[in-house]
């Protein structure tokens, strides 16, 4: 079953008296439970694609579906509610908040409104993530305590938090040394395939496209290669 759909979406900038192209009638879906890839070089479309799934962006024309529910003519309330009940984000600048310890900063998303998990669970869950990011000697130490890839796996075990069915991550390891960000991918692909969370990554890096099951690529705003591997791969076969 699909859980995100786009459908010939085009999406154009006005720069001044300029009309830039960033996306050409881009159609794909992704599965629920997916580990997907977006590739291609800078310009291609791969952020745009990200901010429109995650609706902080709307299409100038064509359909977004997540969770088959178009996003097009949303208010501000709905897309909020949207993306907050639905989507988990993670930054290459981690993007956490310095005066918040590890604790605090992955709890923060359950503050701003209701989520699915209930109030009696959230220590437990909270919990239960940092073990899994393995972070439960630094739950009280602040961003600047930390390393890169601890940071990064705060930013994880944050968009884990609310249970999203949907994580984009926008080149999440480009911060980080190969031998930590390959223990990131591990650690997501880890999560993706317990909590069986949609992973969508925007990224340059050969080692989250060699692990991903869905790759998209795009070329000047149009999808001009799909590929699957692995366990998608199994499942367009059976």
């Amino acid at each position: 079953m699909a859980i995100i759909e786009l459908t010939d979406v085009r999406k154009v900038y006005t720069l001044g008296k300029t009309e830039v192209h960033a996306l050409k009638g881009v159609s794909f879906e992704i599965a629920s439970g997916e580990f997907a890839s977006l590739i291609g070089p800078s310009g291609s479309g791969k952020s745009t694609i990200l901010n429109l799934i995650g609706c902080i962006d709307q299409p100038t024309s064509g359909v977004v579906r997540i969770n088959g529910t178009a996003t097009n003519g949303m208010n501000d309330r709905e897309l909020t509610t949207l993306r907050h009940q639905t989507l988990g984000f993670i930054f290459q600048s981690f993007n956490l908040i310095p005066v918040l310890n590890v604790y605090e900063n992955i709890e923060f998303p359950l503050l701003l409104g209701k989520t699915a998990v209930p109030k009696a669970e959230v220590h437990d869950w909270i919990t239960y993530l940092v073990e899994q990011v393995g972070l439960q000697d630094h739950i009280k130490h602040r961003p600047n305590e930390l390393s890169g890839g601890q940071r990064q796996r705060v930013a994880i075990a944050r968009a884990l938090v609310t249970r999203p069915a949907i994580v984009l991550a926008d080149e999440p390891t480009a911060n980080l040394d190969s031998k930590t960000g390959q223990t990131i991918l591990e650690l997501m692909k880890k999560m993706n395939e317990e909590l069986n969370t949609t992973f969508i990554f925007s990224t340059h890096d050969s080692t989250i496209v060699g692990l991903t099951d869905h790759v998209i690529r795009l070329l000047d705003g149009e999808v001009v290669e799909e590929t699957f591997q692995g366990r998608a791969a199994a499942e367009a076969r059976s």
